[in-house]
């Protein structure tokens, strides 16, 4: 009889230490998809009867990919908040974004997250096309993780090493790239240019790469992008471009540039080559097709692959 008892206190005391204590996997949001407001700077995950709110400042998110092993790292606190909301109905989006909320569901509970870190850890969304060998960025992917983040309940308070919460997907600026094949050269430098009225891809070529003799067949004068000769370098502005911008002695402040990628360094016979095929467009006129090979494009930590051929374009000369 004793050691019935005895068993009876036990559970009745491992019940009581449990008592409104939720496992982790009751409030596993992660596989959820992850929505975000318009008119606020909240984003969330909903589930049933169940919301994930994490008020943050929209500019935490920067499209600009992590360096291995350096997270952003943010306090939970009045700025960054983390809320867990049990509803008595299904939850919509509505009940989250809208300056006055549906009267139904009603929130039946709400956790409050008091303590902790919310880690952050970003990469660059791709499209690859795989016949071209390239690559463009369409967005930038944000995995949030909360670290040792304590939530305080009704009825005590629950604490979770590791809580994924998931990704978070925000917009790249589009690059369009919408470059015709014709380029052009500043008369007093080494300078091409490729452009529309919004956008540039500029070339300080190698001059030993222009020269008006036609190339033998199938061999083309080489070069690799460096960073003082054959330097490449694309642009997107804010404003209206026009050739104006390109051959003077010091660079313009208008348009804006809104984005600027530089091409990286290339290695001989690997990446990064220029090659341009001279033929004949005249008796004393000349075509220099350029082509660039296995370029890569880079700001910050972020890059894309141009092509394994790329035709920035053609450059008419004559003697």
């Amino acid at each position: 009889m004793k050691r019935v008892l005895g068993l009876l206190v036990f559970v009745l005391v491992l019940n009581g230490c449990d008592d409104g204590n939720l496992i982790q996997e009751d409030i596993n949001f992660e596989d959820v998809s992850t929505q975000s407001c318009t008119t606020n700077d909240i984003i969330f995950k909903l589930k049933e009867k169940e919301g994930l709110l994490l008020e943050i400042p929209s500019t935490t998110f920067v499209n600009e990919s992590s360096v291995a092993g350096a997270p952003t790292l943010l306090d939970i606190s009045s700025s960054n908040r983390v809320v867990y909301r049990f509803y008595d109905g299904v939850v919509s989006s509505n009940n989250i974004c809208e300056t006055i909320a549906p009267a139904t569901p009603v929130v039946t509970d709400q956790w409050n997250a008091t303590a902790g870190k919310i880690q952050i850890f970003t990469t660059a969304v791709k499209t690859v096309d795989a016949e071209e060998n390239s690559s463009r960025i369409t967005g930038y992917k944000h995995n949030i993780v909360f670290k040792n983040i304590t939530f305080a309940k009704s009825n005590g308070t629950q604490v979770y090493e590791t809580f994924p919460f998931g990704d978070y997907v925000t917009t790249a600026t589009a690059l369009p790239f919408l470059f015709d094949k014709t380029v052009e050269k500043c008369s007093s430098s080494n300078l091409v240019y490729n452009s529309t009225s919004s956008e540039s891809l500029t070339l300080n070529i190698d001059p030993s790469l222009i020269v008006n003799a036609a190339t033998p067949l199938n061999s083309p004068r080489t070069g690799i992008i460096g960073t003082t000769s054959n330097v490449l370098s694309y642009r997107l502005f804010t404003g209206l471009l026009t050739a104006d911008y390109f051959c003077g002695t010091t660079t313009p402040t208008s348009p804006a540039i809104n984005e600027q990628w530089d091409a990286v360094s290339g290695v001989s016979g690997v990446s990064g080559i220029v090659e341009v095929t001279t033929t004949t467009n005249g008796p004393t006129a000349f075509k220099h097709t350029i082509v660039l090979k296995k370029v890569t494009l880079k700001k910050g930590n972020n890059t894309f692959l141009l092509g394994d051929n790329f035709i920035y374009g053609d450059l008419l000369t004559t003697n």
